[in-house]
């Protein structure tokens, strides 16, 4: 007899696919790359582009999940926060988004809307929470390694495959951490 996975075993292992996924994007960036502004937009670093990740995941936890009892992890200063410390910064908010989502697997699938939901232009149910968090880490993303291309230093082929490459060599193994 087969058995019916649940809503969270399906969201919670793709939202952790993503926040994977960005985590080694990040990590990959070159420190030359990392420190460098954006150009065309001196204003605007690599590092601040980084870092809005994890800003914008603190920022959703902080409307949807902290009145649930859902922790938010520190903030971190888009100037001048480094490379390791983004990447611990990133690791906190992925498991901070994954109990916003269980919230929502847990409350029928969708995520409770608050006070602080002010916005009101995400459906709050838990495909759509996902797919939009998915969306908007793929995009910055993208600027990422269109950037550090774009400076004269491509990211290798085994990340920028990575962005597509999710499923583990064999039943049964984690996707592993580079």
């Amino acid at each position: 007899m087969e058995s019916t996975a649940t809503l969270r075993d399906l969201i919670l292992p793709a939202w952790r696919t993503n926040a994977l996924i960005t985590e080694r994007v990040v990590r990959a960036l070159p420190m030359s790359v990392y420190d460098a502004a954006i150009p065309g937009l001196s204003r605007r670093t690599v590092r601040s582009v980084a870092a809005h990740l994890h800003t914008s995941r603190c920022g959703w936890v902080r409307t949807l999940g902290s009145p649930y009892g859902v922790a938010v992890p520190a903030g971190v200063d888009r100037q001048t926060v480094s490379r390791a410390e983004l990447g611990q910064a990133l690791r906190q908010s992925a498991r901070a988004m994954t109990a916003l989502l269980s919230l929502g697997c847990e409350r029928g699938g969708r995520v409770p809307a608050t006070a602080r939901y002010v916005w009101r232009n995400l459906a709050l149910d838990v495909g759509h929470v996902l797919t939009y968090f998915v969306a908007h880490e793929a995009h910055h993303r993208g600027q990422l390694v269109l950037i550090a291309r774009q400076l004269g230093h491509p990211l290798p082929a085994s990340v920028t495959a990575g962005l597509w490459q999710w499923k583990p060599d064999r039943p049964g193994r984690r996707v592993r951490r580079h």
